[in-house]
This record gives structure tokens, sequence and C-alpha cells, in this order.
């Protein structure tokens, strides 16, 4: 973080500035309804600690002076102080090779947790983390989680350990939203607001309102030195397929177009990050690499997320794969030979896209970053099964990848 202050001369026009900086998602309907199944399931990390200290920046032994210049004055005889502006964070670069951990917030705001999931991705080799801004609760962190000073801290201290922070913020199964605006939520004929069978309630993917709350709060994230927005739940609720829902700001497009719905919502919110320089991915479920069968239903297209977003992250967890896909009784137990054909899958309709833009094959692979599992389910995920994982992208040419455990327990061994 780069922490910028004034020299104001009172009453005259001089202006003097110096800063401070520190370095530093034919069987696709079964699959559709359980993909994200690990990532709704409870936390199970109490939180310790919610409030820490924030980072005094001037503090940290890799501090540098870094002078601003001045400009033009024709008066010093006023007193001089000093006035405290915003805050300048020092972004990272996008890692050539991104490899990173999932964070939820609580583990964000609890130290010792904290401390030794980064002790372990430093072991390994990892160099991003994935960090919850707002999770499928619709609880803002800072709002409930962790202190936003402490977590403004946290980004300054991986940033200066060399790693990659990407904010987590999930989109449309927002439960907090849906209640205090029932009419973007989607609704019963009644009126009511309308809950999934988990008892969540779902936004209408086509609120303009909600668009514009994730765009206002990744930019807060990014202010705080988060260096990429990655978006989740960017789809419509798997369930509800047989009720009568009214969709009040998707109209009729909620029951059959909900893939133009979706597909508008990539563009208005990539084009506004992209306006500020902001990176953006997001997560799409990880059947759609490889079936159409459940589009019409999510909302969700690979290829029309690849010609927005920056990076496309799929989510092909093997556990989360219907018995027989791609020939296996228990897809779950094996890992590597799933993740190939779930990938070549996303490579094909990657090239697709890239020989209907004109753009080079190269740079429409590269925006495959796919989640992978760690966590058992299905199979019991030792560092081998981990690491075939990895090891199927790499011979593929897909090098970047993020893990995924809601517990943020990482199998050592498995990265390096």
């Amino acid at each position: 973080m780069g922490k910028t202050f004034a020299l104001i001369a009172l009453g005259g026009l001089s202006l003097y500035t110096f800063s401070y900086f520190s370095s530093g998602e034919g069987r696709a309907s079964f699959f559709g309804i359980k993909q994200e199944e690990q990532k709704e399931q409870k936390e199970e990390i109490v939180a310790v600690s919610l409030v820490e200290a924030s980072a005094d920046p001037s503090s940290l032994s890799s501090a540098t002076e870094n002078p601003l210049g001045a400009l033009a004055s024709t008066s010093s005889s006023s007193p001089i102080v000093a006035a405290e502006q915003v805050d300048v964070p020092v972004h990272q670069k996008i890692p050539e090779v991104l490899k990173a951990f999932y964070m939820t917030s609580w583990v964000a705001g609890t130290k010792d947790f904290r401390e030794r999931l980064i002790k372990t991705a430093e072991a390994e080799g990892m160099n991003a983390f994935v960090i919850d801004v707002k999770d499928n609760t619709g609880v803002v962190s800072w709002e409930g989680r962790i202190k936003k000073d402490a977590l403004q801290a946290l980004v300054s201290e991986l940033h200066s350990k060399g790693f990659y922070v990407i904010a987590r913020i999930t989109a449309f199964q927002d439960p907090l939203f849906a209640k205090n605006n029932p009419n973007e939520a989607i609704q019963r004929v009644d009126g009511s607001i309308w809950k999934s069978k988990k008892g969540e309630a779902w936004v209408d993917p086509g609120s303009k309102l909600m668009w514009d709350n994730l765009i206002a709060l990744g930019e807060e994230a990014h202010a705080l030195g988060f260096d990429e927005i990655n978006l989740d739940y960017i789809r419509y609720s798997t369930d509800g397929l047989h009720e009568k829902l009214i969709f009040p700001k998707s109209g009729e497009r909620g029951n059959t177009g909900r893939e133009a719905v979706i597909g508008e919502f990539y563009a208005y919110i990539t084009e506004a990050f992209r306006a500020k320089g902001i990176p953006v991915s997001g997560d799409v479920f990880g059947i759609i690499t490889t079936s159409k069968s459940d589009i019409a239903t999510l909302g969700q297209n690979f290829e029309t997320a690849l010609k927005h977003f920056d990076y496309v992250a799929p989510m092909i967890y093997p556990s989360h794969y219907a018995p027989g896909t791609f020939g296996y009784k228990n897809p779950a137990a094996h890992p590597g030979p799933v993740i190939r054909e779930a990938l070549l899958g996303a490579i094909t309709l990657a090239d697709s896209v890239a020989s209907s833009t004109g753009q080079a094959t190269s740079t429409m692979r590269a925006k495959i970053r796919p989640w992978y599992q760690d966590f058992s389910m299905g199979a019991t995920y030792t560092a081998e099964l981990v690491k075939a994982q990895i090891d199927a992208g790499n011979k593929l040419g897909v090098t970047s990848y993020m893990m995924w455990n809601a517990s943020n327990k990482y199998t050592g061994g498995a990265y390096r």
C-alpha cells in the first residue's frame, strides 16, 4: 500500500506532495444441479478474531520514499500543516502462471489460521490468493467478517510476500440484497420472495441495480489493494424450473432467454471494470465446457464468457461429475482423465472463439483458468489425486489454476 500525504500552505497556492510505498466454476442435468454443492456448504471455520490492528505502511522495512514533485507556488508565508489523502494501492502484476489458494473471509479474519495458510502457500510454491469480499450469504467481508483496515493490511502483507490477490464476489445468490431490495429478487406469483430448496433467496440476474452494486463493490475492493475481481454465481438458480416464478427485471427472458440476459451482464460488468483498468475473471459451471444441455438453465455460455472476461474459471471438480461421465463409474477417483476431458472441451471452445474473432488461439486459450478440488468428496483426495489435476492441465498447456477447499485446508506436498 502506498499512502500519500500533502503539505498545504494555508492561504497561499503552494502544494507539495510526497508518497511512501511498500512492495509488496450427454450428463448435464445431474451435474448442473450439483456443481456448486461444495461452495455452498457451511463454513467449518469459527472466527476466532474479527478485529486486527491495521498495518502502518510507514513502519514497514521495505518502505521507500517516492517524491512526486511540486506545483508552482507564489507564497510560502502561511503556516504548513499535513493533510492525509486517499491511500494509493500498489497492485501486483498478473503472474504468467497463476497458482492460487482460496481463503474465506472467516480465515482472513482469524490470525492463527490465516498465518498457517500463508505459510502453507509459501511452502507449496503458490503465488496467489482468492479471498472472499462477498460470499453467497450476501455478507460483505468488512461488514461482519473482518475489519476493512485489517483486510487492507492483509492484502498489503500478501503483496509484500509476492502474492497476487483476487477478490471473490458472489453475484446473484444474495439473500441480503434480495431482502433489502424485494423488487429486484426472483418472486413467487403472489409477489413474495422465492427461495431455493436450501432456503436461499436469489436476485433476478437481470437486475441492473445489482449489476451496478457489484461494480461499486469491485471498485472498492480494488481501492483496498485487491489486484483482480473474480465473480461467482453469475447465473440463474438451478432450482424452481417447474415453478411459476416471476422475474421482475428479466421478464419473460427469465424463463426462455436466460443466456441472453447473462450475456448482457458479462458485457456490462467487464466493460465497466476494464474502463477502470481492473482485471476481471468469471466462474462458470464446468459442465458447459463439454455439454450445451445446461446453458438454457444456467444462462452461462463458455464461449460468450471468453469473449468478455479476462479469465474464465470453469469449476471442473471431478467429484461433481455424474457417475458414468467420461466413461468412469466414479469420476472423483479419476481426476487426471476427468480434468483432461473437461479442459479439452474448453480448449476446443476457445479455439472456436479465436477463429470467429480473429484472435490468436494462444491468446484465447490463456484465458482458461480452472478451479480444481482439494477436498475429499467421492474419493479421498491425497496429494497424488490433487497433483493429477494440475498435471493434466499442464500437459494441455493450461498451467494456471485456482484450488478450492471450503475449509481452507490444503494438501501439503501436492503443489511442488
